[in-house]
């Protein structure tokens, strides 16, 4: 399933409109399909690296309006939407420790989430259920995936051949390492600010929710 999903989304590279299906996995990933679109931005810009610029900002742009989205999906539509794309994608466990730390740290929760492996989508809905700010959130997002989708694309333009083959010969391995990621992103929450006395609410608040 993971590999057909990859290949498929790989697919989308060498499409005509290549730049529409960027922006609308950028988008979309951020409040609910599985697969971000880094891969993707990554082999556009390895066969076009005179436009990496711009496909990172295709990706930023559309990535902060589906964060949007997600926010709004949270605000409005949480027990009916936000519950089920939660436990589609494997995040209904982490939604209330993610719910404790946005409200205790705000900003810096979207700054850091929105750079990390930390699936956005779990942040835009969040923020949106807790009633986050909206310029903060957005400033923060905009921020975040900046940073991340314009280091993705100097790293393939410069790295893209090695990091494709590695991709595509080792899938499974590179899916765990990013869990791996996910789950040190989540203990880099952990240590923002005063630390313990807030982690150990967020994770009680987890543990019992």
């Amino acid at each position: 399933m993971l590999r057909r999903l990859y290949d498929w989304v790989m697919a989308k590279a060498a499409h005509p409109h290549a730049e529409r299906w960027l922006a609308a996995f950028a988008f979309i990933e951020s409040s609910f399909f599985p697969i971000p679109p880094h891969p993707l931005l990554g082999l556009m810009c390895l066969a076009e690296p005179r436009k990496a610029i711009r496909f990172a900002l295709i990706t930023t742009i559309a990535s902060v309006l589906g964060g949007l989205f997600g926010y709004a999906i949270g605000y409005f539509l949480y027990q009916s939407v936000g519950v089920a794309i939660l436990a589609l994608v494997g995040l209904t466990d982490s939604f209330p420790e993610a719910a404790c730390y946005l409200r205790e740290y705000d900003v810096e929760v979207i700054f850091l989430g929105g750079a990390s492996p930390i699936p956005y989508k779990l942040l835009t809905i969040t923020a949106g259920f807790i009633e986050m700010a909206l310029v903060p959130f957005t400033l923060a997002s905009l921020a975040a995936r900046g940073l991340v989708f314009f280091a993705v694309g100097v790293l393939f333009r410069v790295f893209g051949a090695p990091i494709k083959a590695t991709i595509d010969q080792h899938l499974g391995k590179v899916t765990a390492a990013f869990g791996l990621a996910v789950l040190a992103g989540f203990a880099a929450l952990a240590l923002l600010g005063a630390g313990e006395q807030t982690q150990e609410r967020c994770q009680a608040t987890a543990a019992t929710a």
